[in-house]
């Protein structure tokens, strides 16, 4: 099978790209070819279709227009698709690059099209379901999506949510996902009814959940047995405020016996720095961005993950690598993450945004036995080879592709 993959970047800007990367590299190791379509960057990483990529425009009044429609990326597909015939195209994020350009070249070359859901920009206009101040916000629906403007939802600019409400509406117009996508692969089951409950349309459209994969990193590290118990909360990830780090950090600076150790960077940093060296907090580490090998072992070192997202988060990469190195995880009840952190089981649990229940949690399994924990990592892991494994992804994902019951 020959399969296009398509995605406004190619290079790993975010969790999206990853899994687009990862897509290709396991379709390739089932023996299938991939080729490749994007749009072009300095950043982007090599492949053979790369002169192929679409632009996304010059100067303002171009890139204004092209993302809203952009003809270049129809005229490049349209040649790519000639040159290659693949048999289907696979799109991972599309709005607001690539976009509706891709649906009458696929179309009128038969070649069904896949979107792995990786957000909410289907029914929502700014993808994330908070307004401008932060707040989950579900205002908008389908038809009406003024409320976009009215609440700034884009990151608190009037100018980007009008941008925004004005790309939603001309697209559920002319260009409506549900009439020109084949199938939809949604990273969460959360995701999936959340998309019918404000467009009972997908309730009809073809479509299944898939989660997320990450290789083995036990197997990458060089171990075959589970790391034992760690000493130390680890926090990996943007540090925005849909993250709830501010969570995390409220909880852990009201426990000086807590060691927390903060991989990552982001908008908030320079703040939350200075309010730990105003806390004079020595239990809170600050270790910058990590990625890679040297980012897993200090996964692996950890005896929990905290994931205190704000928003509805759907799918976390950082769930799921913690249960692949068999560390248990305390998540935020929120979006897609109570489906796969299992309350005693794989982890625990607490309500977005409240700092004293997350404390709550953090001074209960401080008083967890070895034995106790050793069923949690155990059932980490279990989880990983169940549900994450590249094996089984692999094999979900081929079999949606050619409609075969899962």
């Amino acid at each position: 099978m020959k399969v296009l993959l398509i995605n406004n970047f190619h290079y790993r800007k975010g969790g999206s790209e990853t899994v687009y990367f990862n897509t290709g590299r396991l379709l390739e190791a089932a023996g299938h070819t991939v080729i490749w379509f994007s749009l072009r960057d300095p950043k982007n990483l090599p492949c053979d279709q790369a002169a192929d990529f679409a632009t996304r425009g010059g100067n303002i009044l171009a890139q204004l227009r092209n993302y809203f429609y952009n003809r270049d990326v129809a005229r490049r597909l349209e040649a790519l698709l000639e040159r290659e015939h693949p048999d289907v195209a696979h799109v991972h994020l599309l709005w607001g690059g690539v976009g509706a350009a891709i649906f009458e070249p696929l179309r009128r070359h038969g070649v069904p099209l896949f979107h792995t859901v990786h957000d909410y920009r289907m029914v929502c206009p700014a993808y994330t379901f908070r307004d401008g101040r932060g707040r989950i916000c579900e205002a908008c629906s389908e038809g009406n999506y003024r409320p976009c403007l009215q609440n700034r939802c884009a990151g608190g600019s009037w100018l980007r949510s009008y941008l925004m409400m004005k790309e939603m509406q001309r697209r559920q117009k002319h260009y409506h996902p549900l009439q020109n996508i084949e199938g939809f692969l949604f990273v969460s089951q959360f995701a999936r009814d959340k998309h019918i409950e404000k467009n009972p349309g997908f309730a009809q459209a073809y479509s299944t959940v898939i989660y997320n994969t990450v290789p083995d990193l036990l197997a990458q590290l060089g171990q075959s047995a589970l790391p034992p118990r760690g000493d130390y909360l680890l926090y990996y990830g943007r540090l925005s405020h849909e993250k709830g780090i501010e969570t995390l950090l409220d909880a852990v600076l009201a426990r000086p016996e807590v060691p927390l150790k903060i991989v990552g960077t982001g908008p908030l940093e320079a703040q939350l720095r200075s309010r730990v060296a105003a806390a004079g907090a020595s239990n809170i580490e600050f270790l910058g961005f990590h990625s890679g090998e040297d980012l897993y072992r200090l996964v692996a070192g950890a005896s929990f993950v905290v994931v205190p997202s704000a928003w509805y988060e759907n799918n976390p990469m950082t769930v799921i690598e913690a249960c692949a190195l068999g560390r248990p995880v305390i998540g935020a009840a929120i979006g897609g993450i109570p489906e796969i952190v299992r309350e005693g089981v794989t982890g625990y649990l607490f309500p977005s945004g409240d700092a004293q229940a997350l404390g709550r949690v953090l001074d209960s399994v401080l008083q967890l036995d070895s034995e106790a924990y050793a069923a949690l990592s155990a059932a980490a892991r279990r989880l990983y080879e169940t549900h994450f494994s590249e094996a089984e992804h692999t094999r979900a994902l081929l079999a949606f592709y050619r409609h075969e019951s899962q």
